[in-house]
């Protein structure tokens, strides 16, 4: 059996690096080396690509804080399309170091998860797991995530979104006025909850709004929903799929950064969340439901606020989500039966499936 050529894309310029690199592991130990051939590239904090080995690309592959890509013997690459193939190119000497046919993305957050690659990915004429250029984007900015599930009526929490110039004392005070504290400051742009704080006052406010704005040109400020936090895998393309629900439970704030991969005592994520048939079936078709308005494909993680009075909320979809030993969109799809190895065999066949599909599209216009 031919191998299929995969190039498994971590790292990147956001500030999720630490976190792609771990979740790039876990993809690499789990997947089927009898079915895969897999080229490392790791992308550095400045945006450059390199060519790994396995054997000595991860310095402290499973420490969050350490974790670092090992340049030294990792050439710089880039990607080229020729003779509709994709090939990784040492940029020093030209040589071809491998052909690709099929990319793995697993670059959370800005630049590699908000559309930047999927759209350098497209123009290679690349297959790639996950969803595309629109999707990624829509996925990421909170903002018009937000617009398009209230267009869709999908129920969120009410927001303002704001840029820098944008913060005078009269809007902010009328933004307090509407919400109400504790107010959720976030970067527009960015995952993993980083950049993120509970506002429960004007000073803290203002404190909230000033780190936010270290991470983006825009942020959101958000009610507060008190409510158990529910997350929900997706899984396809014209026919997605949704898992067994899980649920976040939380010792600290809320599930910050901290609380996601640093402190394993702030928070427990429970892969099978305990829920009512009704309410499962609500979120499963509610997270396809997020999935489809957004343009989604490949994969996504859709997390919700569910109330006392059993309402439920979108919060947001992540749409490269973690895949660390103790990510949840893996987790909660091995509960529904599908094991990891599995589940990524199957999202590396819906890429190309997708660019099979594409590749039928009329490109021209013959009059």
């Amino acid at each position: 059996m031919t191998k299929i050529k995969l190039g498994l894309i971590f790292g990147g310029r956001s500030g999720e690096h630490e976190v792609s690199l771990i979740s790039a592991r876990s993809i690499f130990d789990a997947i089927d080396k009898n079915k895969y051939n897999v080229s490392l590239i790791g992308i550095d904090k400045k945006g450059s690509w390199h060519l790994g080995e396995a054997n000595n690309f991860w310095i402290n592959p499973e420490d969050q804080k350490k974790v670092k890509l090992n340049l030294k013997n990792a050439p710089e690459i880039t990607a080229v399309n020729k003779n509709e193939k994709v090939y990784l190119i040492d940029l020093k000497n030209g040589k071809n170091l491998s052909q690709i046919d099929v990319f793995f993305p697993i670059t959370h957050g800005t630049f590699g998860e908000d559309g930047c690659l999927q759209g350098f990915l497209e123009l290679l004429g690349a297959a790639y797991v996950g969803p595309g250029v629109l999707g990624s984007a829509v996925g990421m900015d909170k903002d018009f995530m937000k617009r398009i599930f209230r267009e869709k009526g999908i129920a969120t929490a009410d927001y303002f979104a704001l840029t820098k110039g944008e913060t005078d004392k009269k809007k902010i005070s009328k933004i307090i006025k509407t919400l109400g504290f504790p107010i959720f400051v976030k970067p527009a742009n960015l995952g993993s909850s980083v950049g993120i704080s509970k506002a429960k006052n004007g000073k803290g406010l203002k404190m909230a709004i000033d780190l936010a704005f270290q991470y983006d040109t825009k942020i959101i400020l958000e009610e507060a929903i008190v409510g158990r936090e529910i997350e929900c895998s997706v899984l396809g393309n014209e026919k997605p799929i949704a898992s067994q629900p899980g649920e976040i439970k939380l010792s600290s704030e809320f599930y910050s950064y901290a609380a996601k991969y640093i402190d394993g005592n702030a928070s427990q994520p429970i892969p099978k969340a305990e829920l009512p048939k009704k309410e499962m079936e609500q979120i499963q078709n509610l997270a396809i439901a997020v999935f489809k308005a957004l343009g989604c494909e490949g994969m996504g993680r859709v997390d919700f606020f569910l109330t006392k009075n059993g309402k439920i909320y979108a919060n947001e979809i992540n749409t490269l989500p973690g895949f660390t030993a103790i990510s949840m969109y893996p987790k909660m799809f091995a509960e529904s039966g599908i094991s990891y190895p599995k589940l990524l065999d199957k999202l590396v066949q819906l890429g190309l499936e997708r660019k099979e599909r594409n590749d039928k599209l009329k490109r021209d216009f013959a009059i």
